[in-house]
């Protein structure tokens, strides 16, 4: 069995940076043609072990960085004006791309309004909580109050 340490994910082998043992011939013909893998030396593993301890940082830090954005959102009131009628239906609803946009006037924090969750587009006037998702599984709920436009 040959030694090898892979340079991206293989169904049925591993993850990137996993030490395996495969045969030579799988090695040598397969994997290292197609850039999957390298022979394991002591300092490819090495190298391997540091990229791997760098790339848990980064994720610790990246968590880090959403969990204070949650912070920071839970915090943020948005009001949104839209035209609507005497009984507070609004003409048109409030989507989530408006209430992206919103999000990205109030605090300058891009959002994509694909990780926000309406479960129906906002109709009527009042109060609404609105989760939003955030990188590395974060979510953040939003109080959004869409209020009638005075004109």
């Amino acid at each position: 069995m040959a030694q090898a340490i892979l340079l991206s994910d293989v169904e049925g082998l591993g993850e990137s940076g996993d030490a395996i043992d495969v045969s030579p011939g799988y090695l040598r013909n397969y994997l290292v043609p197609r850039k999957l893998a390298q022979p394991a030396t002591t300092a490819s593993l090495e190298d391997a072990k540091r990229r791997a301890e760098r790339a848990a940082e980064a994720e610790r830090k990246a968590a880090e960085r959403a969990q204070e954005t949650a912070g920071l959102l839970s915090k943020t009131v948005l009001t949104i004006n839209h035209r609507a009628g005497e009984d507070g239906k609004l003409f048109g609803s409030v989507t989530a791309n408006e209430i992206a946009e919103a999000i990205q006037a109030a605090r300058d924090i891009k959002v994509d309004r694909k990780k926000i969750r309406l479960s129906d587009p906002i109709r009527d006037t009042g109060t609404y909580m609105v989760e939003v998702e955030l990188p590395g599984g974060t979510t953040a709920t939003v109080k959004t109050i869409v209020a009638e436009a005075k004109e």
